[in-house]
């Protein structure tokens, strides 16, 4: 009996869990930020496409309204309070580039893109605007069956748009923001042996006003220093503000199915304030709940399964943080954006406005000292406080021995030993269970149908070889947010993504290739039931008993491998443990 009631616990969980994962998927509700009550702007910009240009005397809400970007023409209307350090309104600063494969203000002429490569990252950047346009992550194939091809998170086209664009606003005076032409000094780059870093310079002027765009990118990272300075030669000062925008068009859905695991995390906008800290916004939400909020020690961000971009400023500038849809119904596009405080350069003198880039996997060393909670973008969700440490583990495991999947074994074993004296009391309580089975069956022939007799009974069989019924619960119960913690650390760890373990399984992300994990977890399962007792159990009980490890199986043959190594792992340790108490019980008595 108390193993029917583990079993069942176990099932019950994995069901809830599942439940609870959909329903998270489909109407999760995340911590947002309040809107400030001086905003009036709806932020939401459907009305035109992304190509339309505003321009003239009074364009500003027309920018408004359409999403785009005010020229200098029509920048005059942002907004009067740079005088008073105020920021202006973000919706005049909403989104767009041109339509991809077209160009703006009306030049014809098709710019190549200036390439450049690290030993981590090849990303393209277009003149018009200086705006990362693509990127690949040159450690991280697609597939492990195509090494060459590498995961592309940023791309220009527009089945799958999604840029990085930077730029400065003025009310004022001429401003180089992400639709400006730029020049360069040549079209590639390279990151050369014994080099440590790599710099990219893009550089505008206009009416006195210039501004240079340096990019820096460093051997071995992902981080992406931007240095935007302004140059005023002109006679009178410049007024305005540095933004910094992630925009992307929504993802393809993710087919169904156990096996496909990146159905279950979160896809949406990443954000952290210094009052409200990390924060989620999913693309279905933007429209709901759309962010605006200011905080000093900010971040934005887009994120996905594995991967990431972020926008970084710096810590002890007061940004405005705000989120908005852009685009036409048919081609919408998610745009999270970061401005800074209006700033002042007088003339003949300059201004640097700096910031960081992160464009790569989502790896906790990678992350943590970045920005505070960026790291929480590898979102383990309500079980943090039990993945975290057991990643940490299993990080620190692996540093050890250099294989993930014994990594996994090992800390299983960890586990067991952590719980050793709670499971010993569970088979304790079965054994004991087991050598008053025969004691039971007499008393059901004694009783009959009678169900309240006999359970009278038992409880006072029970109670005279002091016997706990529920005294196995426990450990099941304990163990089951360690279960879940770490199938969300398997889930969402980056760096167990395409990770062998030794012949058939090459990736512990993906469910087992020949099912070889779930048929040994299945044959634990079976065997400890053999050993444990099936008190006052009915013929149809013990016949869905007898079902439940084949249900397993067939589940678990959809689920990471190195989540299944983990439960196999277990079960084995756990078959073992049981056989040896349940002997020396046998030969104590």
């Amino acid at each position: 009996m108390p193993e029917t009631r583990n079993i069942l616990l176990i099932a019950l969980a994995v069901v809830a869990f599942m439940l609870w994962t959909q329903w998270q998927q489909d109407n999760a509700v995340t911590r947002t930020v309040s809107e400030p009550a001086q905003d009036q702007a709806g932020g939401t910009a459907r009305d035109s496409a992304a190509g339309d240009q505003t321009s003239g005397p009074g364009s500003a809400m027309q920018a408004v309204a359409s999403g785009e970007l005010p020229d200098a023409a029509s920048a005059h209307a942002v907004d009067s309070a740079v005088d008073s350090q105020e920021l202006p309104d973000p919706s005049t600063v909403v989104s767009s580039l041109p339509t991809p494969g077209a160009t703006a203000a009306g030049n014809d002429e098709s710019q190549q893109l200036i390439t450049v490569r690290t030993d981590v990252l090849d990303i393209a950047i277009d003149p018009r605007g200086g705006n990362i346009v693509q990127a690949r992550l040159l450690d991280y194939p697609v597939a492990a069956k195509t090494p060459d091809i590498k995961v592309k998170l940023m791309n220009n086209q527009a089945s799958d748009y999604y840029v990085a664009q930077t730029g400065l606003l003025s009310a004022e005076q001429p401003s180089p923001t992400h639709l400006q032409l730029y020049s360069s000094a040549q079209s590639s780059y390279q990151l050369k042996p014994g080099e440590d870093d790599i710099q990219v310079t893009l550089r505008w002027q206009e009416a006195g006003i210039e501004s240079v765009k340096t990019f820096t990118l460093h051997r071995h990272r992902y981080v992406i220093d931007l240095q935007q300075s302004l140059h005023n030669n002109s006679a009178v000062e410049w007024q305005g503000f540095r933004y910094a925008q992630l925009q992307r068009s929504k993802p393809e859905a993710v087919g169904g199915g156990l096996a496909n695991t990146s159905r279950y995390s979160f896809k949406g906008a990443s954000y952290g304030t210094e009052d409200e800290g990390f924060a989620k916004l999913k693309f279905d939400k933007f429209s709901d709940k759309p962010l605006s909020a200011q905080s000093s020690n900010a971040w934005v961000g887009l994120s996905e399964h594995y991967f990431l971009s972020a926008v970084i400023p710096p810590a002890n500038s007061n940004e405005r943080l705000q989120t908005t849809i852009t685009g036409s119904p048919e081609n919408e596009r998610y745009l999270i954006r970061t401005q800074s405080p209006a700033q002042v350069v007088a003339a003949g003198s300059s201004q640097v406005f700096p910031l960081q880039l992160y464009i790569g996997p989502k790896v906790h060393e990678r992350l943590a000292g970045l920005a505070p909670g960026l790291e929480l973008t590898i979102d383990y969700g309500i079980f943090t406080i039990f993945s975290k440490p057991l990643f940490w583990a299993l990080d620190q495991i692996h540093d050890f021995i250099g294989n993930w999947g014994w990594s996994i074994v090992i800390l299983t074993i960890l586990i067991k030993l952590a719980f050793f004296k709670l499971t010993e009391a569970q088979y304790r309580s079965m054994a004991r269970m087991r050598k008053l089975q025969p004691r039971v069956e007499k008393l059901k022939e004694r009783y009959g149908d009678d169900r309240q007799k006999m359970s009278q009974a038992m409880m006072e069989l029970y109670r005279t070889e002091k016997v706990n019924p529920l005294g196995g619960c426990l450990p099941v119960l304990v163990q089951i947010p360690i279960f879940i913690a770490l199938y969300w650390v398997l889930l969402e760890s980056v760096e167990l993504r395409q990770a062998p373990f030794f012949g058939w399984v090459q990736d512990l992300s993906s469910p087992d290739p020949w099912f070889i994990l779930p048929i040994i977890n299945g044959a634990a399962m079976i065997a400890t039931q053999r050993l444990t007792p099936m008190v006052g159990m009915d013929p149809m009980q013990r016949k869905i008993m007898s079902f439940l490890p084949v249900a397993f199986s067939v589940m678990f043959a959809f689920f990471p491998a190195g989540l299944v190594l983990y439960w196999a792992t277990n079960a084995s340790i756990s078959l073992a443990q049981q056989w040896v108490i349940t002997r020396r019980i046998e030969k104590a008595d």
